[in-house]
């Protein structure tokens, strides 16, 4: 059984985080204009069970409506979205840098957000307006720009029937810098929309709805399951490309698999949530530092802790200055950007 740095065994950590999320979960509902004690928030959240309702009822007498229609319309589904993108990110980020075997990658690396933050701006600009299964122009076209974008790096970077990692990292800078380009244009000529790209290329979870959290959960959990799957080729990566050969590993297709799971855990919450920085840069090399690099045990604990550090830093976002909010992406990036700094000069002697 696969143990911690610090000793403890592989379920242990699994189940301190999360109980850590369940309770996070559990906190964020009750914190906001209308506060709402933890006990009475389980109960809101116990009587909407199915079957199982009944035995949540207060004995102290009925539920507040306006505090169940908050939790349960309001609150729920914005922190729930929360904990599927901070884990996308932090599985995704984990993910790239044990591919490219280097800790500053990050799920923004071979220029999917930007795509996305073209397709959404664009979307923004022209203000669309239709719905497509319960979601608006914005986050769709985010999410199709954010595919066309992995499609056309993918292809840039393959050589024969072989992705090289170097030349996917290249294509993905060089595409990334010319869609960034193109965001910066179609952003320049929006003066009518231009506060809207602007909040949303910070990334915000405000007005979230169900929607948005149905569509993203099965194509969250598949490329999990994807990725889950390729754990301990990933840590055979780690090895080297020809050593992992050696062992029996088909390296093309694992990377193959890999780098689109990773893509569409990238798209899906630049889709949802806009630009978030950092959450897939600093927790899966928190994570990694803690209870070290076997991907067994990295990739389930980086979910879990996005999954918890998104969720706190979007309660601050909404009770730091009411009644307005702040984009998710200035807090993490005002928490990440300090500590990308001290990664950056613990390791500039093995940079180069």
């Amino acid at each position: 059984m696969a143990a911690g740095k610090k000793g403890f065994k592989q379920p242990t950590i699994i189940l301190i985080l999360f109980v850590s999320l369940l309770v996070s979960v559990i906190m964020a509902l009750g914190i906001g204009a209308v506060p709402i004690p933890p006990g009475e928030t389980v109960q809101i959240l116990g009587s909407s069970l199915p079957l199982v309702g009944r035995l949540f009822s207060p004995a102290s007498g009925p539920i507040v409506p306006s505090h169940f229609t908050i939790v349960t319309k309001l609150r729920l589904p914005r922190v729930l979205l929360a904990v599927l993108v901070g884990s996308s990110l932090a599985v995704s980020g984990a993910t790239f840098q044990g591919l490219f075997k280097n800790p500053m990658a990050d799920p923004y690396i071979i220029g999917v957000s930007a795509g996305a933050a073209l397709g959404g701006t664009t979307a923004l600009a022209l203000s669309m307006r239709f719905r497509f299964l319960g979601i608006g122009a914005v986050p769709f076209f985010a999410f199709l720009g954010a595919l066309l974008t992995m499609i056309l790096v993918y292809n840039l970077a393959r050589v024969g029937q072989r992705v090289p990692v170097m030349s996917l990292l290249l294509a993905g800078i060089a595409v990334g810098s010319v869609l960034q380009a193109l965001v910066s244009l179609v952003t320049y000529f929006s003066e009518s929309e231009l506060q809207k790209i602007v909040f949303w290329l910070m990334g915000s979870l405000a007005g979230r709805s169900w929607d948005y959290f149905f569509l993203a959960l099965p194509y969250v959990l598949v490329s999990m399951f994807i990725i889950w799957l390729h754990a301990r080729d990933l840590n055979a990566l780690l090895l080297g490309e020809e050593p992992a050969q050696h062992l029996g590993i088909d390296v093309e297709r694992t990377k193959k698999y890999l780098l689109w799971a990773a893509s569409m855990l990238t798209a899906v919450a630049v889709a949802t949530s806009g630009l978030i920085g950092f959450v897939g840069l600093v927790v899966p090399h928190v994570v990694r530092l803690l209870f070290g690099p076997d991907h067994r045990l990295l990739l389930p604990a980086a979910a879990l802790s996005g999954a918890v550090f998104l969720v706190w830093v979007d309660t601050c976002a909404r009770i730091l200055l009411p009644p307005q909010e702040l984009p998710v992406g200035i807090l993490t990036a005002l928490l990440g950007g300090p500590f990308f700094l001290y990664l950056l000069r613990k390791r500039k002697n093995t940079l180069y």
